[in-house]
């Protein structure tokens, strides 16, 4: 009988190599049923019976640690420089070194006194590399490590021990970068796992306890102070105060959140004291599931870093090859010199080490996506995140996306001498008993302006027309035009101004009796403040072509256009016409996006190139079903996403480039003698350290 997944959180996971080694290594465990490792997460999802101390010994080769899901560092947490083993072998292989070039070059001693410590630094600093160099030589697998492990002891045979020493401490400075260079690029999910607290003060009956959140359950009463962070999602059963979601949604103004309204795990209470009903364990918080997502993202291999895959597995035989024929072509067909041309085949192995290849992608996907996430933009692969860097066409959705999605009162015009505050409290008297949309517009406006309803009776709705209802014995209607019909005060004058409304996109709700007409409301979903400046920037970022998918007729998706200046509207849009406009667009321009609100227009966001969804935090829908979920429900979030795709698509192709141009370079300067072993090595090293700091600049993008 299968076990469920147990998931485990790495440190140490430095290189791809030594993960592919890793996981192998955990196959060969009998009691381990399947597996899946997450490089870029550096986490370990295990089916079968398996103990950390097992899977420690699995990654003992490369000092790799094994801890519980639940396990977080604390921010700021440090270890001693003299803690790693590997520090510790590489500053005495250092001293070593240091103290064999000193008797080599500043004393009389015998030839062999310096050979002797040139052996000590290449045994100590290269022990690790070479107990698992050798085991792979002897299975005949060929990673960067058996490469040096050839590379090294090659130089010991031909009497090059000044060079092998060199290119063991290069090496093991190399490992340490790159596993420092991960390790930075891995902080973004570091941060985001310490957002949250890990315990928080809960009442349960009449006592009360500081709990580890994992202790918390669904129904407990937490208490949060002001300046306190809420541990737990939960809904206020207490309280009013500000809180601030920054850290959730990237969105910087606080909210104001009073009695039934949700507030998230890592939120910042600023102001008042709170008392939170907790409506999710610890598991299934929203920003549990947002590191989640961040961390699946960042295990989906992006296109190009598939292609780079693909690419290694031909590349290392390649270089074995070509290391080869260097060695021995020479002196078995031209009478070259044995140890000469053996001593350039051994650079040539060093130069093909294919770190820099390697990392070039993942280490730019795992920064971007994790730099997004801090931003409030959900990006749920790197397929996403390369496909977005290509889009030429954007369609947006307008409810919810382009406007605020929530009808409001814009107008109210009065007559015979009725003020504003008594046709509101008329209108909100009749609609506080209907639930169209309309009328709640007209109920919460009431309330903003804090005008009481007036006491009515009687109350009816006119199914697509309106309502009526008794307010001192009279019968008041409110609704479309079409119900006052033929009304005598329904003048030619009146009827313009009706028009003249409905064409700025709004919505005319009449109020009135059998005998008079008191007011004409008009009802409108108001345009986000920020569309048309997004708008403006997309279009200055070179977006071919920006569209409005709506549903809404096209008087008001016209009056809604002219603030915005989208190149093209179309109207009356059933969802699967949307999907038909959708793939026109993909005819035309190759890649696009829409961006709806993650519930609606599902078939148009599933067919687009990439789906964005204007999901608040908690909308689970947008979470799960959109290709990028913009978390705050910022639509200017989105031009910050397009040049941050654009950015690592740039900085991807730059790092292969780059990686590539120094290999072939290396590989022609080694023809001539021009490249020493040690050379070679800081020639690699210095591509991987040089491909990480250009991935590390997608940390710098802003919005």
């Amino acid at each position: 009988m299968s076990t469920q997944p147990h998931i485990y959180r790495l440190e140490g996971l430095s290189c791809t190599n030594c993960a592919a080694k890793f996981e192998k290594n955990i196959k060969e465990i009998p009691s381990v049923e399947d597996l899946q490792l997450n490089f870029g997460a550096s986490k370990l999802t295990v089916t079968g019976n398996v103990t950390i101390e097992q899977l420690e010994k699995a990654g003992a080769f490369d000092g790799i640690r094994v801890y519980e899901e639940s396990y977080r560092p604390e921010l700021g947490e440090k270890r001693s420089f003299w803690s790693s083993r590997e520090n510790r072998a590489t500053v005495s292989s250092f001293v070593f070194l240091l103290a064999a070039l000193f008797i080599e070059f500043g004393t009389a001693a015998p030839g062999w006194v310096p050979i002797v410590f040139y052996v000590a630094a290449i045994a100590i600093g290269g022990f690790s590399l070479f107990r698992t160099g050798l085991a792979n030589l002897i299975r005949f697998e060929f990673d960067m490590k058996t490469l040096m492990t050839i590379a090294i002891i090659g130089a010991a045979i031909i009497g090059e021990w000044q060079e092998g020493a060199v290119v063991v401490l290069l090496f093991a400075l190399s490992e340490a970068l790159e596993g420092y260079s991960m390790d930075k690029a891995r902080q973004s999910i570091r941060s985001l796992m310490n957002i949250a607290p890990n315990s928080a003060t809960v009442r349960r009956g009449t006592e009360l306890a500081t709990l580890d959140v994992n202790d918390i359950q669904i129904g407990d009463t937490m208490l949060v102070k002001p300046g306190q962070k809420i541990a737990m999602d939960g809904i206020v059963a207490v309280g009013e105060s500000s809180i601030n979601e920054a850290a959730i949604t990237g969105e910087s103004m606080p909210k104001h959140k009073q009695i039934g309204d949700a507030v998230f795990a890592g939120s910042l209470n600023e102001e008042g004291f709170l008392e939170v009903t907790v409506t999710k364990r610890v598991q299934d918080t929203t920003i549990a599931k947002i590191i989640h997502l961040v961390e699946e993202a960042q295990a989906e291999k992006a296109p190009s870093q598939q292609f780079v895959d693909r690419f290694a597995a031909f590349y290392t035989p390649a270089i074995l090859l070509v290391a080869l024929l260097v060695a021995t072509l020479p002196p078995l067909a031209f009478s070259g010199d044995w140890s000469e041309w053996i001593y350039r085949g051994l650079t040539v192995l060093v130069v093909g080490c294919p770190c820099a290849l390697v990392v070039s992608t993942p280490v730019a996907i795992v920064t971007a996506i994790g730099n997004a996430a801090k931003n409030g933009v959900l990006i749920k692969g790197g397929v996403y995140l390369e496909e977005l860097g290509r889009i030429q066409a954007i369609a947006f959705d307008k409810t919810g996306t382009l406007s605020e999605g929530r009808p409001a009162v814009t107008d109210v015009i009065t007559f015979h001498s009725y003020t504003t505050e008594q046709v509101i409290a008329l209108a909100a008297g009749i609609e506080q008993f209907s639930q169209h949309p309309l009328a709640s517009a007209i109920v919460r406006y009431a309330t903003d302006q804090t005008i009481a309803p007036v006491a009515t009776t009687g109350f009816r709705s006119l199914t697509g027309r309106g309502a009526y209802a008794e307010v001192d014995g009279q019968q008041v209607k409110i609704g479309s035009p079409a119900l006052f019909g033929e009304h005598e005060e329904l003048s030619q004058s009146l009827c313009e101004t009706i028009l003249s409304l409905q064409q700025d996109g709004k919505t005319v709700v009449v109020l009135g009796s059998e005998d008079k007409i008191y007011a004409l409301l008009a009802v409108a979903d108001p345009v986000r403040e920020v569309s048309a400046s997004t708008i403006s920037r997309l279009k200055a970022m070179g977006m071919q072509r920006l569209v409005m998918l709506t549903g809404d007729n096209a008087v008001t998706a016209q009056a809604i256009n002219r603030k915005l200046g989208l190149d093209t509207v179309e109207a009356n849009l059933l969802p699967e016409q949307k999907l038909e406009k959708i793939r026109a667009l993909q005819k035309d321009h190759g890649s696009v996006a829409m961006v709806g609100d993650g519930v609606n227009d599902a078939p148009a966001l599933a067919s687009a190139t990439v789906g964005i969804a204007m999901g608040g935090a908690g909308t689970d829908t947008a979470l799960e079903t959109a290709d990028v979920a913009l978390l705050a429900d910022d639509l200017t979030k989105l031009p910050y996403t397009m040049e941050l795709s654009r950015k690592t698509l740039t900085i991807i192709k730059q790092n292969i480039g780059f990686a590539l141009a120094l290999k072939v370079i290396a590989l022609l300067l080694i023809i001539p003698g021009w490249l020493t072993l040690w050379m070679a090595v800081l020639a690699d090293v210095g591509s991987t350290v040089l491909v990480v700091l250009n991935s590390m600049r997608l940390l710098r993008v802003k919005e």
